[in-house]
């Protein structure tokens, strides 16, 4: 996965143009990396799935 193609998946998240994201095991690391330099990080929230996928969301003030 190249950054700009990340930056593009978390800006569809941010405005409710796809509702969730799988991100494959191959992917995750570099998904990561791209998503915790985001000012607005803590409004995504990440489910683990099995087999090393994890499904993001943007959820604004899930975190308190």
């Amino acid at each position: 996965m190249i950054k700009e193609e990340a930056l593009q998946i978390l800006q569809q998240l941010r405005t409710q143009e796809i509702s969730s994201y799988r991100v494959n095991k191959q992917d995750f690391l570099d998904f990561r990396s791209v998503l915790s330099e985001q000012g607005d990080m803590k409004n995504f929230r990440g489910n683990a799935q099995h087999g090393g996928e994890a499904i993001y969301t943007f959820e604004p003030g899930w975190t308190k």
